[in-house]
């Protein structure tokens, strides 16, 4: 078990907190084309997930055969439906993009795996995740942060964090 000791233990979240303050500052600067097309995009994406999700609410008999092929029929289309529903939404609303961002990818990322399973083109899931990745980059550039930092020598920058200073001295129990 290890822990962080010391008078700057917390700091990590203070960064964290900072990065987020930043973050919400650097939203307002994108320009209003950028703005224009991204909510163009949120819109676009949000909207083929609710269509999608009411094909599979309404049992439209190619999405129930395509999707019964494989594996996935009965409560299984509701759940999915469902699933599409709340990932959008919460995708739409901007307090919440984050987290539906995160649901979007990850339910994209299995529709992707599921038609590379079953020999399918993964194109469709693929470009939908695309729409959804561009929109959010477009609208909030910063949400990639960890790309735009330049490299540092890593071993300089263990236990630290950027921009503070941060120094921790770490203790381990029990030998691990």
């Amino acid at each position: 078990m290890v822990f962080i000791t010391g008078a700057n233990a917390g700091v990590g979240f203070a960064a964290s907190q900072d990065r987020r303050i930043a973050m919400q500052r650097n939203s307002s600067s994108v320009g209003k084309k950028r703005r224009i097309i991204a909510t163009i995009l949120i819109v676009l994406g949000t909207l083929m997930l609710i269509g999608s999700a009411g094909a599979k609410f309404s049992h439209v008999p190619k999405v129930v055969n395509q999707l019964g092929g494989m594996g996935f029929d009965g409560n299984k289309l509701i759940l999915i439906g469902t699933l599409e529903i709340l990932s959008a939404v919460l995708f739409l609303i901007p307090v919440t993009r984050s987290v539906g961002l995160l649901m979007v990818s990850a339910y994209m990322g299995g529709a992707i795996a599921t038609h590379v399973g079953h020999d399918q083109p993964a194109i469709q899931p693929a470009f939908v995740l695309g729409i959804f990745w561009l929109a959010v980059w477009l609208r909030h550039p910063e949400i990639l942060w960890s790309f735009m930092q330049p490299a540092r020598d890593k071993r300089a920058s263990v236990g630290k964090e950027p921009g503070n200073g941060f120094r921790a001295s770490v203790k381990s129990i029990g030998g691990t």
